[in-house]
């Protein structure tokens, strides 16, 4: 089966310049790539941190009228503080809210709810912010996937996979103690139990 992955998601924007100022300056990264063309043609590509799907604007790339696009959605580990975050960095954003049914938010201002979800549940809680051009993004907590969401693990650090290292290692120990004597299979084991912590397996 090909994989299909979603590789950017296209802003339609009228002033570059300060779309790039205004984006490099609320995800707190430089852009990838700032490349112009002949014919006013412009690609303008940024990352935001810990993203594998990078957000592109420019001039001639799309035909969708500017401040229109309100389908980008960031996913993050802590919705309160991402929101702090962005509004440290002058980003005017919404308060934190949740859906009243529960299961995604409705267009518009429909069926919003101050504050996150009561029990904090996985993918309840949202906030969201717009760009100088009125194009509106959504953030999203995730802290649980669901069954089979989870495919791939990144670490955004060598302090991560450190850390991941040191509890495989810790939970490695254990499990040689209950053998009784070493374990020489042991990358395998290392493997399943890290891949587990990342909810790659069950």
């Amino acid at each position: 089966m090909v994989d299909f992955k979603v590789e950017i998601v296209v802003l339609p924007v009228s002033d570059v310049d300060r779309a790039k100022a205004f984006y490099e300056k609320a995800f707190g990264v430089p852009v990838d790539v700032d490349y112009a063309g002949p014919n006013g043609f412009r690609i303008v590509h940024l990352t935001p941190t810990g993203s594998l799907a990078s957000l592109v604007f420019g001039s001639g790339i799309t035909d969708e009228t500017p401040g229109t696009s309100a389908a980008v959605h960031l996913v993050v580990d802590d919705v309160v503080a991402a929101r702090k975050e962005l509004e440290a960095r002058g980003v005017e954003v919404s308060e934190v809210f949740h859906d009243a049914g529960g299961v995604f938010h409705h267009s518009g201002t429909t069926d919003r709810v101050p504050g996150p979800q009561p029990e904090r549940r996985s993918y309840g809680s949202w906030f969201s912010f717009a760009d100088p051009d009125g194009n509106e993004l959504f953030v999203q907590e995730v802290t649980t996937r669901g069954a089979g969401r989870v495919r791939h693990v990144i670490y955004r650090s060598a302090d991560e996979l450190e850390a991941a290292l040191r509890d495989a290692a810790e939970a490695h120990g254990r499990h040689e103690a209950d053998l009784g004597h070493p374990d020489a299979d042991w990358p395998s084991w290392y493997a399943a139990h890290m891949a587990q912590r990342a909810g790659l397996a069950d």
